[in-house]
């Protein structure tokens, strides 16, 4: 149950949301739409949306491709699967792009200096004799992969050490805190990070993504070629281009229609209030064509609830009025965020609309994410699930298929069909 992360989950699908305006650095989606496991209450969904860049303008890129070859990395679904992944991302690159290679084991090696993807055979060449073989120490490959980032440094350019590994991290710095603090020194030198983790078991999600975070930067986890299809081909700049880093969000219900509300998942992202103008706090990072989903589950004045002690405390408070705000709205969505190169914040804002439309003629992406999230509630057995189902999961799902060009809708809907299945027969046992 610790394992789900439910806006992780969400935000796996693409949702199709609008485009920015030209010079935005984001689109803003808001809806509020009626609750299938709680029909007294509201889900508000809010998402943001990036600009995307054709591959000819993106910035010239120098990566660090830093690949675990340790024995646990042996399995089909792990090294294999990387060398084949890394090889589909080569593909994606331009000539003038540059790559090294970095391996590291019982110690770190170098056998690919930083080579312009023109040269793409010597590239191939030295991903094909990568071998898994001895204990890990991931922490010298990471110090190895920055310095040869930092060697090869374009100005203004995207540089980036892409980490894969499963995980698993037994010799060196192996804990949390000196990983962290590590990252945290590199990250001030403007090369950013990507964390891939690959393989079934062993892949150890709350490290990778502290490395993740701390590098700004993201992490993905692949465990096929289809994954990594979406990883490295459909979802590529949003991968490996940021577009804003730093980014945080608050938003502050109006208490004339809201009288509690919890954001669905994101329990390990959530910021204080005060360190949202806060310059010096480390928030998450937004790629280029890239979208991120939130859902916050409202609790409407007037309506009787056992949660409400349980509830996040409301914001609204009469000093952080905005010029904007507006007492017929629901509330005052913020955004705080970075350019890539600087460390001096930008603020945008935005008045959120306290219409309410059922959710079985929402428009299908508010149907997906929010059959996404009450999938996920099942699977944490929440204590916010309320009348949460399978029957209602599938309803909404199948409401929001549409073309679903990609099949991702569809494996989610089997998945649940087999989540029923498995729970109707623990149930009859």
């Amino acid at each position: 149950k610790k394992a789900v992360r439910i806006e992780e989950m969400v935000n796996y699908f693409d949702y199709d949301y609008d485009v920015p305006d030209d010079g935005k650095p984001f689109h803003v989606y808001s809806k509020v739409v009626s609750c299938p496991w709680n029909k007294k209450h509201q889900i508000l969904h809010l998402a943001l949306n990036t600009k995307k860049v054709k591959k000819e303008n993106l910035a010239p890129s120098n990566f660090v491709f830093l690949i675990d070859v340790s024995g646990s990395m042996s399995d089909q679904n792990k090294l294999p699967l990387v060398i084949s992944s890394f090889k589909l991302l080569l593909n994606q690159l331009r000539p003038d792009d540059r790559v090294a290679i970095v391996v590291y084991a019982g110690s770190a090696g170098c056998p690919l200096e930083s080579t312009k993807v023109s040269e793409k055979q010597k590239i191939l060449a030295a991903l094909d004799k990568l071998q898994a073989g001895g204990s890990t120490a991931g922490g010298q490959g990471i110090k190895l992969a920055y310095k040869i980032a930092k060697d090869n440094f374009i100005k203004n350019g995207n540089n980036r050490v892409i980490l894969a590994t499963d995980g698993d991290f037994n010799v060196g710095i192996s804990s949390n805190s000196g990983l962290e603090e590590l990252i945290s020194e590199k990250r001030k030198e403007n090369i950013f990070l990507s964390v891939l983790g690959f393989g079934m078991g062993n892949y150890k999600s709350d490290k990778m993504e502290i490395l993740a975070d701390k590098g700004n930067g993201n992490h993905a986890y692949i465990d096929n070629m289809n994954e990594a299809r979406k990883v490295f081909l459909k979802e590529l700049t949003g991968t490996l281009y940021t577009l804003a880093k730093d980014v945080k969000v608050q938003i502050e219900f109006n208490p004339a229609f809201v009288q509690a509300y919890r954001l669905i998942g994101y329990e390990n992202r959530m910021l204080q209030k005060e360190d949202f103008n806060n310059d010096k706090i480390d928030a998450g990072e937004i790629g280029i064509g890239h979208s991120v989903t939130a859902l916050y589950e409202i609790i409407p004045v007037g309506v009787e609830s056992n949660f409400s002690g349980k509830i996040d405390d409301l914001v609204f408070q009469e000093k952080e009025k905005s010029e904007y705000t507006n007492k017929k709205d629901l509330g005052l969505f913020k955004i705080r965020y970075k350019n890539p190169k600087s460390d001096i914040s930008k603020k945008i804002q935005f008045m959120i609309s306290p219409k309410v439309t059922p959710l079985e003629k929402a428009e299908s992406s508010s149907q997906l994410a929010i059959a996404v999230a009450e999938f996920g509630l099942l699977l944490k057995d929440s204590a916010y699930k309320k009348d949460a189902g399978y029957e209602s999961v599938l309803r909404n799902a199948n409401l929001s298929k549409g073309q679903d060009i990609d099949g991702y809708r569809s494996e989610f809907i089997n998945l649940v069909k087999t989540a029923k299945a498995l729970d109707n027969s623990l149930v009859q046992k």
